[in-house]
């Protein structure tokens, strides 16, 4: 469960009653979008239902029986979620805001480059800074996914920006292979892999340019400094790091 100060109150209003849910704000979102997956008990501050959240008062059961069929909070809150109206203050919606928006600055930096200086990532204040220029609101309703291309147009006229992916072949000595492979593979997307006849290990990669240094990062600690790699620009041609 969450806590009370982290929830929203959504409400439904039916057959002459009214009916309140804590709910976490993102969650309540893709609960309503049809989206949500999860476990709710994770996501509500409070496993009941009630006529006024705010001093804890509860409908009648007969209430409930009648607009849902049951009295179980667990079947009945997803539904007012999704039939009602999700209640955020003013300070709610800042926090919001706030969260998505450094989701978003998070999201840009992982996958964007900058073409203009050799594909190198761009840094998360870097786009903050940019962003902030551009003028661009980050809407606390919409999820962060929704709000990249928009963001990105904004972007293009302030910074050199665009998404892109990388490929690196990495080898593991191997002392290092057994342990460092497991986490080398769950970077991104393993291409292909082959054991060397020395036990070495070597991986393809894929994954978004903009965490290119985060990898060698990781490269160089499953391997204790003694990782090999290099960037596959294409099928014939190779660009050693």
């Amino acid at each position: 469960m969450i806590s009370l100060e982290d929830a929203v109150t959504a409400r439904l209003e039916s057959h002459g009653e009214r009916f309140e849910v804590l709910v976490d704000p993102d969650a309540a979102l893709a609960i309503k979008r049809g989206e949500f997956e999860g476990d709710l008990e994770d996501v509500i501050a409070a496993e009941d239902v009630f006529e006024n959240a705010s001093r804890g008062d509860r409908p009648a059961e007969t209430a409930l029986e009648e607009v849902f069929g049951t009295t179980e909070p667990l079947e009945i809150i997803p539904e007012v979620i999704e039939r009602g109206e999700i209640q955020i203050t003013a300070d709610q919606r800042r926090e919001m805001q706030e969260r998505k928006r450094k989701n978003l600055i998070n999201t840009i930096a992982r996958n964007a480059v900058n073409p203009q200086m050799d594909d190198s990532p761009h840094p998360p204040e870097r786009i903050d800074r940019a962003l902030e220029e551009a003028g661009f609101t980050v809407d606390p309703m919409e999820p962060v996914e929704n709000q990249v291309d928009d963001a990105l147009e904004a972007l293009r006229p302030v910074i050199p920006i665009r998404f892109e992916e990388i490929t690196v072949a990495v080898q593991l000595p191997p002392e290092h292979a057994g342990s460092g492979q497991a986490k080398i593979r769950e970077f991104g997307d393993l291409e292909r892999e082959e054991w060397q006849n020395d036990g070495s290990w070597v991986g393809v990669v894929t994954f978004p340019a903009g965490l290119q240094n985060d990898f060698y990062d990781l490269a160089n600690e499953v391997s204790s400094g003694e990782a090999e790699t290099q960037v596959i620009k294409d099928k014939d041609e190779l660009s050693t790091r």
